[in-house]
């Protein structure tokens, strides 16, 4: 599937590594959203990206703006992803339906069972205002989610 700047973005309901909901339609209204997707948890350009994140926290997580990372792995794998990297942002598993929403969202690798590295931001009405998509082993740069985010 292939998202259209513009159209309303696919709703989720995914499960936090804490085992708490998290549905996208909660930050209609509120927040604009950055969506990340990620192949693995551990895995070395996946770590390093959220890392980044991680550390410049407050460009992608504060009063406007919430930050959702997404992989296909389950919730306990994440929990313990996050506890390891101190991640204190949502780590959410779509892990069944096995990537569901990473082929809501056109980005999921069916012949290796993960998401590949998209990137979406949704405005505050729920509707897709950016996106990127790179393979699995093209590393993302968060210098261009704080120029998509600025221009909201």
């Amino acid at each position: 599937m292939t998202l259209t700047i513009g159209q309303a973005a696919p709703n989720f309901t995914l499960t936090n590594q804490f085992g708490q909901p998290v549905e996208l339609a909660s930050f209609k209204g509120k927040k604009n959203v950055v969506i990340v997707f990620y192949p693995f948890a551990f895995s070395g350009i996946c770590t390093g990206e959220l890392c980044a994140m991680r550390d410049d926290l407050a460009s992608f997580q504060n009063d406007k703006t919430e930050l959702l990372a997404i992989s296909c792995d389950p919730m306990y794998s994440l929990k313990a992803f996050g506890e390891a990297e101190n991640y204190t942002f949502n780590l959410l598993a779509d892990f069944w339906p096995h990537g569901e929403v990473a082929k809501a969202y056109g980005v999921f690798a069916e012949e290796r069972g993960m998401a590949i590295r998209g990137t979406f931001i949704v405005d505050t009405e729920g509707n897709l205002r950016w996106q990127v998509v790179n393979g699995p082993g093209d590393a993302r740069n968060n210098v261009d989610y704080k120029a998509a985010l600025a221009a909201l």
